[in-house]
């Protein structure tokens, strides 16, 4: 659906040049929902304007459904921008119109006839779940309801591709996660693909199937999101990880842990079916050992199980290491170094 091949995006600040894009290929197919993170300076947003046409490369080309875009004439860049819909983190509701109205709104500019705006926009109403407030204006509205009304302006015109810019960041957790259930409706009811910018890992994790990491420009990692949650490769995308995967327990649990009489500390990485499977309990069992769950979380990425706990094991030491072994044939073990204060 879209393609960049070595694109590069520089800009000239007086006599400075910042490069805001270095050297990106992506390829994001028909029907994913492609997530790219990155803090902020990243070249994100940068990436995306790209796409839409809002800026030009100064290097590489980018194609849209085997399009190259800079082959274009402005007329055909226009038609292009058509089956591209933009949701922003903002909004960008016309507070002079009412939801109706701005939903309406790209439809007339299309001059698309009135009978047939008013049927599309009853129907994306229902779709977004807000028929009750057509006749409301933007002001009346909370943080949610305005981004559900964005998101249907942004299907109006039925585009191919839907790019959500940072579109959940005003919200709080439980809109948040409203929003992102619409867009995942969208994605398989409507078969439009998605490609998200963000710079919150667990909206990556709630609906992405891929992801690209972003740092200065350049794409540093990219993979499906279930591999990059597991395991992560480079430093930047461990930092977002941690961001919503607390590893270890606090130093103080961790001391209070230790004074009842752990010792040894072991990491235990659980991926996918192995996750439902009782190994832990079967092969300690079978070792004649005790474990004591210390810390750590089951939880689903893309359909998947993936397990990150902290164990000790109780019982002889001999036992404990064959145990270990064991493990590490199934699932992927390590003994945890802790600096203990």
């Amino acid at each position: 659906m879209i393609t960049f091949r070595n694109v590069s995006k520089t800009f000239t600040i007086g006599k400075r040049e910042v490069h805001a894009v270095r050297n990106v290929d992506l390829t994001i197919e028909q029907g994913e929902i492609f997530g790219i993170i990155g803090f902020s300076g990243a070249g994100k947003s940068t990436l995306l304007r790209l796409v839409n046409v809002l800026e030009i490369p100064s290097a590489g080309s980018i194609e849209v459904q085997g399009v190259d875009l800079a082959k274009l004439s402005p007329r055909e860049v226009r038609k292009v921008r058509r089956g591209i819909g933009m949701i922003f983190q903002n909004f960008n509701l016309l507070t002079s119109r009412t939801v109706a109205g701005n939903i309406a709104y790209p439809l007339k500019l299309a001059k698309v006839p009135r009978q047939k705006i008013k049927e599309r926009v009853d129907e994306l109403l229902r779709f977004v779940g807000l028929s009750e407030k057509a006749k409301n204006y933007p002001e009346q509205l909370s943080g949610g309801q305005k981004q559900r009304v964005g998101i249907a302006r942004a299907l109006a015109t039925s585009p191919d591709i839907l790019i959500c810019d940072e579109a959940t960041s005003a919200l709080d957790p439980d809109t948040t996660g409203d929003i992102l259930r619409l867009l995942k409706k969208v994605n398989k009811e409507l078969g439009i693909t998605i490609l998200l910018i963000t710079h919150e890992m667990h909206v990556i994790q709630a609906i992405c199937d891929k992801v690209a990491v972003m740092e200065d420009g350049e794409v540093i990692e990219t993979g499906g999101v279930f591999d990059t949650f597991t395991s992560p490769v480079h430093p930047t995308t461990k930092r977002f990880i941690r961001s919503i995967q607390q590893d270890l327990p606090s130093p103080s649990l961790l001391e209070e842990w230790r004074h009842k009489g752990g010792e040894k500390l072991y990491r235990i990485i659980f991926k996918g079916e192995v996750a439902s499977d009782p190994v832990l309990s079967r092969v300690t069992r079978k070792h004649d050992i005790d474990v004591n769950i210390v810390y750590g979380s089951v939880q689903e990425i893309q359909a998947k199980f993936y397990g990150n706990l902290l164990v000790s094991f109780e019982g002889d030491e001999e036992k404990t290491a064959r145990a270990v072994k064991e493990l590490n044939d199934i699932v992927q073990i390590e003994e945890v170094e802790v600096a203990w204060a």
